[in-house]
């Protein structure tokens, strides 16, 4: 006769099997669950970090802009300084006034030049209607169509951009 298989002997085979497999899903599923919590804990810090980093700059940025002119404020003290002591002298002759005015006056130069910032604006110039701005007109054969002829003020350029326009008295005929 025919040996049958002994279907009680199967079972636990198969059941080991099955448990096995449950139980290597369920260390996967951990294993799973694990990353996703540390990616999700990685991302909570990440985006903390982002918010920290963003409010130290808007704070920096802030200081930045509320003392932007202190550096030019130190540089002008020393100008101011030298006109106090001109109003101050006792015994100040014109010419001493003069030369003092001279001396303030090279300062305030040599400050502008650190600060790049440059005067234009001469008699004999072209006239630009980008930087210059035409106070009157008058008629002069001696210059050429568009030239200045007198400068009312100079005009300052801070790097590449206008921060006064000269005003002159151009030359039409």
């Amino acid at each position: 006769m025919p040996k049958t298989k002994d279907k009680s002997s199967e079972k636990p085979k198969q059941k080991i099997k099955k448990d096995k497999q449950k139980l290597a899903g369920k260390k996967e599923e951990k294993k799973v669950k694990d990353q996703y919590d540390e990616l999700q804990d990685r991302h909570i810090r990440l985006k903390a970090e982002f918010d920290n980093f963003r409010r130290r700059k808007a704070e920096e940025i802030s200081r930045l802009l509320q003392y932007d002119g202190e550096n030019v404020i130190l540089g002008f003290l020393p100008i101011l300084d030298d006109i106090n002591r001109m109003i101050d002298s006792e015994d100040a002759s014109n010419e001493s006034l003069l030369d003092g005015i001279g001396l303030v006056q090279s300062k305030i130069s040599k400050y502008f030049d650190s600060l790049n910032i440059e005067p234009y604006g001469e008699k004999g110039d072209k006239m630009d209607t980008d930087i210059h701005d035409a106070m009157l007109t008058q008629s002069d054969d001696k210059h050429e169509e568009d030239t200045i002829l007198e400068v009312f003020e100079k005009g300052y350029t801070y790097r590449d951009k206008v921060l006064r326009h000269a005003k002159v008295i151009v030359n039409k005929k």
